[in-house]
């Protein structure tokens, strides 16, 4: 979606950008260059913040963009302005779950002056086939694209952490005309890629495009509607549930949609008018917009989640609707879309309570002119829910009203003692409405199911053909947290209702630490926070911070930055409170491995405040190694039969510290047996996929390891910034030779302080991963590039004849693996 935006304000939004971003050119995706980023710590538990319903962390949020299901997680982009409390300069945000309840606030995804274009609403695919040819490690890409006027593409090989701009983030896809919110599908039938855009090409409508490979796009029809404005959505839908009867649905922003046909190349419908998804207030800002359905789905559902633009607290504007799994049935009207809770939504459910066949009576008939105000219904005479207090829960009920005498009957939610309550959820028996929207009874029977949070109501009846999306703020107040079934004018019968309470979706997962280690992580002493670098922590004596994930034999390895602090490291095998072992790295200059009451084992090692650390612990029953920086023999190889099995988690000990990438299981930097490597410059740190180095300008990270005449080989990615190679004959500060790959010059080059010895002319993708080797021969260097038969560089030099072996990251962030020497 996109607001017009004057002359005036695009240059004082370009100043704005200006302004935040730091001296040091911001490069795609590193996530230390947003000024935005971490967001102001919060437990989500402010009022009126939904407690299953996902809102940004703070500032504000509308439209759902590019929603995948990509390498194990859903992911959550939206259009976000972490400035402020308003609209304003667009970025994506991001969040990721495992199941569409349990979200996480992860790091702007696409920010403003990092990204090229008009980052507005769009949408995402994940490239299973790699059709684009832009995958480079292990993962799916995931795909996305956005811009105005036009499409941009971005992408990211690292599950959503990073993403680049293909081809500098130049239009791949020119309009002419007003245009913005591209979706992209896959085309099964035809086995490619199909977009639709909205535009103003003579008035509302979509233009239609395919593509062989998410890249070169050619336009092929044009879909025109009055009443199709902004955000349009394209998916296919079984009718009835049959396959042999796929049907194609067009949406727009405010929820009308149409059914048709789709050839691969022109939608059409007999549709003369647009049907409404959803009852609430369908503009924007209202309580459903923009919806988006998500790609990729492991099971093949179609979900939707949809902007909420009520909803608002301190220090956040709108959120998500609950995601709804899409189905088509048939009516006697012609086919009809149904909106269903997803089944997920159960994982939160705590208490529940039922009934079956009761009568709901209307209370004492008010005299004439003293009708009850809206919002305080009289008192039922019967109200089954009595007693009940709850925050956030969801009601199913069914009602027959064949034979009901009464004039309404309903809910009223957050109730309250003297007969007021925030919402009152009402059926009109006469005029066949619920909320005023009408509903008729299915068998002489009408069911409703209604979603209670703090500031969200949403309501589904009749088999999900009546979706009604509201943002209520409830009061939380003990209170105020009655729940009150009554009637008017007569009774009706309560055929069965269920409550199920509904506990909070948040904190399960770890927002800046990188770990593959199950949550929800707790904290055991000391406080713990989200900083751009990972978890950071502030003791004054022990802290521990504990996954939920526990194991008896496993190699577990992390990073640890100590600050202030006096010691830090893993903690493993550990109880609730953190008793276990723990091998921490110690400024006194030690390693040491301890359990309480015993230090197993203690060996002296420079330990520095400032510098990042990885250490890698191997359990074997009682025996216990650790290494340190990446070194190919343990520091400490000791046994200890105390802890069989517990936590795995971190350490800190009086002052502060960070931790990152903690991780169990293979994985990691692979590379020729040596010692410690040492860090000369920049940050550098392990993750399953390999080395990362992070630097500003030159950033060396070197290994004791030395060499004359060798073969030195390695593979190397840029994941985002201009270059990163393989160094070697150097000194202990990393002046050498490097041989790297350059994606600013586009070349191979090899070089030396003070010169370029050769280079060679080839394109450089950021994200791509490329494999160099280097073979040295007295003063002869030889360079091979990917999988080349010959050398690209052939060149002579005798600066250096001699010295250690290390890699180079400059201006950027990279990825080193799999480095070997012969």
């Amino acid at each position: 979606m996109r607001r017009r935006v004057g002359a005036l304000l695009a240059a004082l939004i370009a100043g704005l950008a200006a302004l935040l971003l730091p001296n040091t050119p911001a490069v795609a995706g590193t996530v230390s260059d947003y000024p935005e980023f971490p967001y102001p710590a919060t437990t989500y538990s402010e009022p009126f913040r939904g407690q299953f319903h996902f809102s940004s962390q703070s500032g504000w949020m509308n439209d759902p963009n590019g929603l995948v299901y990509a390498n194990g997680l859903y992911h959550f982009f939206y259009q976000h302005n972490p400035h402020g409390l308003a609209w304003d300069t667009m970025h994506w945000g991001h969040a990721t779950s495992p199941d569409l309840v349990h979200w996480t606030q992860k790091p702007i995804a696409l920010e403003p002056g990092v990204h090229p274009g008009t980052l507005f609403s769009g949408g995402g695919v994940v490239d299973k086939d790699n059709t684009s040819g832009l995958k480079t490690g292990s993962l799916d890409p995931i795909v996305v694209f956005s811009n105005t006027d036009g499409v941009s593409i971005f992408y990211s090989n690292d599950n959503g952490r990073t993403f680049q701009a293909y081809d500098k983030g130049r239009k791949q896809i020119e309009i002419p005309d007003e245009s913005r919110d591209p979706k992209v599908i896959w085309d099964a039938a035809r086995h490619r890629w199909t977009m639709v855009v909205w535009s103003n090409q003579g008035g509302n409508g979509v233009n239609l495009y395919t593509s062989p490979n998410l890249l070169d796009w050619t336009l092929a029809s044009r879909y025109q509607a009055p009443w199709l404005f902004e955000c349009p959505d394209f998916y296919p839908l079984p009718l009835d549930g049959r396959s042999n009867q796929q049907k194609w649905v067009l949406t727009s922003a405010s929820s009308q949609y149409v059914v048709g046909s789709f050839d691969g190349t022109t939608f059409r419908t007999d549709w003369t008018q647009p049907q409404q998804m959803d009852l609430g207030t369908t503009y924007a800002g209202g309580s459903f917009y923009a919806a988006e359905t998500f790609t990729n789905t492991p099971d093949g559902r179609t979900v939707q989640m949809a902007w909420q633009g009520g909803n608002r607290g301190s220090t956040w504007t709108g959120n998500a609707t609950f995601p709804v799994t899409l189905a088509l049935v048939s009516t006697p009207d012609g086919p009809r879309i149904t909106r269903t809770p997803v089944a997920e939504l159960s994982s939160l459910a705590s208490q529940t309570e039922t009934w079956k066949n009761d009568t709901v009576k209307a209370a004492k008939e008010p005299k004439p002119g003293k009708e009850p105000k809206a919002g305080k219904e009289p008192k039922a005479a019967d109200n089954p829910f009595e007693g009940i207090k709850a925050d956030t829960y969801e009601i199913t009920a069914q009602f027959d009203v064949k034979n009901s005498t009464a004039t309404r009957f309903g809910f009223d939610l957050h109730s309250r003692s003297d007969g007021t309550a925030d919402r009152s959820v009402v059926y009109d028996t006469a005029a066949q409405t619920l909320q005023g929207k009408p509903l008729k009874p299915r068998d002489g029977k009408v069911t409703m199911r209604l979603l209670v949070d703090r500031g969200q109501l949403e309501i589904f009846a009749d088999g999900g053909l009546y979706s009604l999306s509201d943002n209520v703020d409830f009061d939380s107040a003990a209170d105020s947290q009655g729940i009150r079934l009554f009637a008017t004018g007569g009774k009706v019968k309560l055929d069965n209702a269920t409550f199920t309470r509904l506990n909070t979706s948040w904190g399960t997962a770890q927002s800046t630490l990188e770990s593959n280690l199950k949550g929800p992580w707790h904290a055991a002493g000391g406080a713990w926070t989200d900083v751009s670098a990972g978890k950071r922590a502030s003791t004054s004596g022990d802290g521990f911070y504990l996954s939920a994930s526990s194991g008896g034999d496993a190699v577990y390895q992390g990073d640890i930055t100590l600050d202030t602090a006096r010691a830090g490291g893993l903690t493993f095998r550990a109880n609730a409170a953190g008793a276990g072992y723990t091998a921490t790295l110690d400024t006194s200059g030690v390693l040491k491995l301890w359990r309480p009451g015993k230090d197993i084992a203690v060996k002296a090692l420079p330990v520095s405040p400032g510098r990042t650390y990885h250490l890698t612990v191997r359990t074997d029953g009682p025996r216990i190694r650790v290494w340190v920086d990446n070194g190919a023999d343990p520091v400490i190889d000791a046994t200890d039969a105390t802890y069989a099995s517990g936590l795995f988690g971190v350490n800190v000990y009086n002052g502060n510290a960070t931790v990152q990438n903690l991780n169990t299981g293979p994985g990691g930097f692979t590379a020729f047996p040596a010692g410690r490597w040492t860090p000369r410059g920049g940050t550098w740190t392990v993750t399953p996929a390999g080395l990362n180095g992070s630097a500003p300008q030159n950033g060396f990270y070197l290994s004791d390891r030395t060499g004359g005449d060798f073969t030195y080989e390695g593979d190397l990615s840029v994941t985002n910034g201009t270059a990163t190679g393989l160094t070697f004959r150097a000194g202990s500060d990393g002046t050498g030779y490097t041989a790297n790959i350059d994606t600013s010059a586009g070349v191979v080059k090899l070089w030396r302080p003070g010169r370029d010895i050769a280079t060679y002319a080839t394109a450089i993708t950021e994200g791509r991963t490329y494999h160099l080797k280097v073979r040295t021969d007295g003063n002869r260097i030889r360079v091979w590039f990917g999988n080349k038969a010959d050398p690209v560089i052939d060149a002579t030099d005798d600066a250096y004849t001699s010295g250690l072996f290390g890699v180079n990251t400059f201006a950027a962030n990279s990825v080193t693996q799999n480095l070997a020497v012969s």
